[in-house]
């Protein structure tokens, strides 16, 4: 446990209303230009996949160079007193443990705790000549590259804002950021180092997360609920081994034909629209609200952002409500097929009819479902009566429930509020995103007291985990600055004793005027 060098003498503190937005805009773009830009490209050279990717993980040794390079530039940000720690429990992976202690000298359990994560999704095919997922490219305003903003910013993101605070002289209470390595891989290690570490933590009554989506780059956006994620390997096998398609081909059953019946049982061929009564939830009004002013500001944004081919149309169903869009990516269930096995590529297609075939599914799930519920739900309809005695299997890998934020206390409102305004010259936005970050339901259910301020710079053409992924680096620059901003106003609301119990249970009663964040 080490802490990095004290910083020079820091000018006297001020409040946030002395806070100088053109000085914090100043120091944080002069920041992420000259020292976390070069950073996240060495960052992005890395490939450390999260260990779902990467079995042998611990002996490629990437995941411990993306730590040690993330590690290494923490020691060497001048913040009085940080505690820079790498945190390895014995079979999982490390995770990078800071503890920043308050300006003012208080002590105790409260905090803001920052969240990130550094493991990667695998290279994907697709991209675009002289654009990876390995190599780092600038093009303009966007750093091309695995990673970069899912989620690599996020530890240079904290430690700036912090930073821009400290710069002014301005006060903040103790802040801990916690980076993990296996959110990828649906944060099966986060639960343990929470525990592990659950006494130095102390108890947060701001959690500020930066590792989720925008709407657009114009303005802040907050996320006000996540969905959870049930899925895994489902395998259907009819024969021993392959045998000759002509021969075989009306006695035996199709695998593939079989598969389809399957899938039939949990999504509609032609809408798309899960048909299990189970794993839907009646949306709160309050969230039906937020999307129909997502689509109002958006509108064809919403679907605009994503590459479709020409003449390709949204999931409508009998209308053109943009809102009814809003709502299936997050708060209705949705089924892909994101991997294949068993049927070989079309170049090595032979007259086989083939003995298996595999399906990884990835089935969201609304934000209030319980995810163990869904994942047996899932399993026992998949598996019940295999069609012609087939032998079906559905092996989960992964069972996460959603989150659904609780109310906002008045100040943390007006707090995103103010500093969307200063960095964006626009009010803050709210809406759920469709993803998944099984920590947050975690932390609310041990932080019930705790505010959330979910956001992030996976915008319009972002692509995150797919081809061509980049950072809108301006948008990484402004909501860093919001960040510095909200960490601000969190000190003077604590001094005025509005910080303590705010919070709601997830899911609970919403009684904020966005009932989020």
């Amino acid at each position: 446990m080490d802490a990095t060098p004290a910083q020079p003498t820091a000018p006297a503190p001020q409040g946030p209303a002395s806070l100088q937005a053109t000085a914090i805009d100043s120091f944080v773009s002069d920041m992420w230009d000259q020292d976390i830009v070069p950073q996240l490209c060495d960052y992005i050279r890395i490939p450390n996949k999260s260990p779902m990717f990467d079995a042998d993980w611990v002996a490629h040794g990437y995941m411990d160079a993306a730590v040690t390079l993330m590690e290494r530039w923490a020691r060497k940000q001048p913040v009085d007193g940080m505690i820079v720690e790498v945190v390895r429990l014995d079979g999982r992976t490390p995770l990078i443990f800071l503890d920043i202690p308050a300006t003012d000298g208080r002590s105790g359990e409260d905090c803001v705790l920052l969240y990130g994560h550094l493991d990667k999704q695998p290279e994907m095919t697709g991209w675009d000549e002289g654009l990876g997922p390995w190599e780092p490219v600038l093009r303009e305003d966007r750093l091309y590259g695995r990673g970069g903003a899912d989620d690599g910013y996020a530890i240079f993101g904290s430690l700036a804002a912090i930073q821009a605070l400290q710069q002014q002289g301005a006060p903040h209470a103790r802040c801990v950021v916690l980076i993990e390595a296996c959110e990828e891989s649906g944060s099966g290690d986060l639960p343990a180092y929470v525990d592990h570490l659950a006494d130095r933590i102390g108890k947060p009554s701001l959690v500020v997360c930066l590792d989720s989506g925008c709407g657009n780059y114009d303005q802040l956006w907050c996320t006000t609920s996540l969905r959870g994620l049930a899925g895994g390997n489902l395998t259907v096998q009819v024969l021993e081994e392959g045998v000759h398609s002509g021969d075989a081909s009306g006695i035996v059953p199709s695998s593939f034909r079989l598969m389809r019946q399957l899938l039939a049982r949990i999504e509609d061929a032609d809408t798309g629209r899960i048909l299990v009564d189970s794993l839907h939830v009646e949306v709160p009004p309050d969230r039906l609200a937020q999307a129909r002013k997502v689509a109002e500001v958006l509108g064809d944004e919403v679907y605009d952002k994503f590459p479709l081919l020409p003449g390709m149309t949204p999931m409508f169903d009998g209308g053109d409500d943009v809102s009814e869009l809003v709502l299936n990516r997050t708060w209705r269930p949705a089924l892909s097929v994101t991997g294949v096995d068993g049927i070989p590529p079309l170049a090595s297609a032979g007259n086989v009819l083939r003995p298996f075939t595999a399906l990884k599914l990835s089935l969201r799930l609304p934000p209030t479902l319980d995810g163990k519920r869904a994942g047996e739900d899932l399993k026992r309809i998949i598996e019940r009566d295999p069609p012609n005695g087939a032998k079906v299997t559905l092996e989960l890998e992964k069972a996460s429930s959603g989150w659904n934020a609780p109310a906002s206390a008045p100040w943390l409102e007006r707090a995103i509020d103010t500093a969307s305004q200063e960095f964006f010259g626009r009010p803050a936005m709210y809406m759920g995103e469709g993803g998944t970050i099984p920590f947050m339901g975690m932390l609310g259910e041990k932080f019930p007291g705790a505010q959330f301020m979910i956001t992030g710079v996976l915008g319009p053409h972002s692509n995150a985990h797919g081809p061509n992924e980049f950072l809108h680096v301006p948008m990484g620059k402004r909501v860093t600055s919001c960040v510095a901003r909200v960490i601000a106003e969190h000190h003077a609301a604590s001094l005025r004793g509005e910080t303590t119990g705010v919070g709601a249970v997830a899911g609970g009663e919403h009684h904020g005027k966005h009932g989020c964040c």
